[in-house]
Order: C-alpha cells, then structure tokens, then sequence
C-alpha cells in the first residue's frame, strides 16, 4: 500500500514540470486594413503599415459593421466604447464613440490602446452628458472606477450591427483582434468590416 502511494506521489510530481510549462494562450493582436484576399474562412490582410496578414475565421467569430448616430444620441445610461487620446489638457478626447445596445458582461473598463502612448480606450456606462466648449463631455464608469472625456462636433458616432462573411470582400476596410498562432495565422476572434462606406476608425 505505501508502494503504491508512494509510486502516485512521484508521479504527481513529474507531471507539475509538465504542467507549469503548458504554454499561456497568446496575447490577441490587433490589425487595422484593407483586405485583399479572401478564400472561404480565411482572409489576407494588409495593414495599414503594409505587412500581409493571415486571419482565419472561426465558428465562434463575431462580424459587425456600423452604422452612422449622432452625438445627439448619446445619452444617460448608454454604454459606449471610446478610443480617446490624453491632450496638453490631461483630458481625453475622444476620436471615435460607438453606443452599445447593452453593457458589457464585465462591467466595462479603461486600458491603454495601441494608437500611440497617449491612446485609451475606455468600455462604461454614460453617467451624465454635458455641454463643452469643444462639444459633449461625457461622465462615465466601469467596473473598478470612472472617468470623463469630451466628444468633439466632427468625432464619428456609430453603433455596430450584426454582419455576415458575405461583407468580407477585398477592398474593405476591418479592424479585428484574435490571437495569433505559431504560423502568424491570426485567429479572429471578432471582427468590424467596411459596410456602405462606414468604417471602422478604431
């Protein structure tokens, strides 16, 4: 009997080496482009700095468009994504707003972003929409805080819709993001695609 637990003992401690070195899922990478090939779920995208992409699509990819609203439409309660960027003012300023129909699972949240070291994109719930000089300075708060940014007269306002893979053609713009395997293949995990000349400006 202590054979046999000590036999099991061993081998529980060969396998944590194994264990501990199960790579970690790969970071999910972001592409922004113009795509120009496309060959059933998988796609060739060239990025806006001119690299060719390989992106695959998946069962459980999400394809959205967007559709054009006005700042007009942005009110208390509405959960918006926002990429912003920090001015000499320490404020953000958004450069593009998209109204969710519904928040987010986890509640939201502010992160940096990859369009600079100022960038920022901020998931939250409106609090309260005022007037400013510069146009609406919208109150918001996510899961662990809250912030304000201002939304300019000439900043895009969209909100995305459901879209299908019959609107991934060459020469639409996408921006998606899904981690990228050993070969380069990106796997989308969601994906915004170019829709009656709306695109996407994340």
């Amino acid at each position: 009997m202590r054979k046999t637990a000590l036999a099991a003992a061993v081998i529980g401690l060969l396998a944590i080496p194994a264990l501990a070195q199960t790579p970690a899922s790969s970071p999910p990478v972001r592409v922004r482009g113009t795509i120009e090939k496309v060959a059933g779920d998988n796609l060739t995208v060239k990025a806006r700095d001119g690299a060719e992409m390989k992106v695959a699509l998946t069962d459980t990819t999400r394809v959205q468009s967007l559709v054009k609203k006005s700042l007009a439409d942005i009110k208390a309660g509405d959960f918006l994504a926002s990429t912003g960027m920090k001015g000499t003012d320490g404020k953000i300023h958004a450069i593009e707003v998209r109204i969710f129909p519904q928040a987010q699972p986890d509640g939201g949240r502010q992160f940096a972003w990859d369009l600079g070291s100022d960038s920022v994109m901020t998931n939250a719930t409106v609090g309260t929409v005022t007037e400013a000089p510069q146009g609406k300075q919208v109150h918001v708060k996510f899961k662990d805080g809250e912030s304000e940014y201002t939304i300019g007269p000439d900043v895009p306002i969209l909100a995305p819709v459901p879209g299908d893979k019959s609107l991934l053609k060459p020469g639409a713009a996408v921006f998606l993001s899904g981690p990228k395997e050993a070969d380069g293949t990106i796997n989308a995990t969601f994906l915004y695609v170019e829709k009656d000349g709306v695109k996407p400006p994340m």
